[in-house]
């Protein structure tokens, strides 16, 4: 299996970021000026350079003011999870592509869609603006908590007849077990007591409930 981190190399990545954000040459991103002057590389990332502003004295580096900053993962990594999100991976997708654990994926693509997102210029309408319609309860606007509780609905209620049938099985077995109890139940049922009669016990047990049994 071909790992994709070996196929991009961070010293050609920082390369392109810089060709891509400076195709002029480097400049300031907190003052514009291009007088600056090289501090040497990160320590941690060493194909990552560090750069000083003559102008306004501040500190800078080439992923500096980008959604690449502030991230401790090497920039080869960064590359390819935004290509990935790109094609609409899920997260543990690209954990798995990028051989990564999945909190530490899930951290980083929260950090880039968050660095997208806040960069986005404003959108401007102009024209005819068209937009669908929405449905909000009248009665549940500024109250989210009220939504919630509906939603998560009403707690089960029990089965309705179901403490009936438990109590028919229950004095269906005890009138099976108490011959006598089943004697004095068929004489209030207008019967003669009568001798043991099984296929009179089995109907109880199957049926659940003691109905009135006749003999033709």
């Amino acid at each position: 299996m071909i790992n994709l981190q070996n196929l991009l190399d961070d010293a050609k990545c920082y390369e392109t970021v810089r060709q891509l954000r400076w195709p002029d040459g480097v400049r300031c991103p907190h003052c514009g000026v291009a007088a600056i002057t090289k501090q040497g590389r990160d320590t941690t990332q060493p194909a990552r350079q560090k750069y000083r502003c003559k102008r306004c004295q501040r500190y800078f580096d080439d992923l500096t003011g980008t959604v690449l900053a502030g991230h401790h993962q090497p920039l080869r990594v960064l590359i390819l999870c935004l290509y990935f999100m790109g094609l609409n991976l899920s997260n543990a997708q690209i954990a798995r592509e990028l051989e990564s654990n999945p909190d530490d994926v899930r951290r980083m693509t929260e950090q880039l869609r968050a660095g997208i997102v806040a960069r986005q210029p404003e959108p401007i309408l102009m024209g005819e603006v068209e937009c669908d319609e929405v449905y909000v309860v009248a009665g549940h606007k500024g109250h989210p908590e009220t939504v919630k509780k509906r939603a998560a609905g009403p707690a089960t209620a029990p089965e309705r007849g179901a403490g009936a049938r438990h109590a028919g099985r229950q004095k269906a077995t005890s009138l099976r077990h108490d011959p006598a109890r089943r004697s004095r139940h068929r004489a209030d049922a207008g019967q003669c007591p009568t001798s043991h009669d099984p296929s009179a016990d089995r109907a109880v047990h199957r049926a659940g409930n003691p109905g009135v049994y006749r003999r033709v």
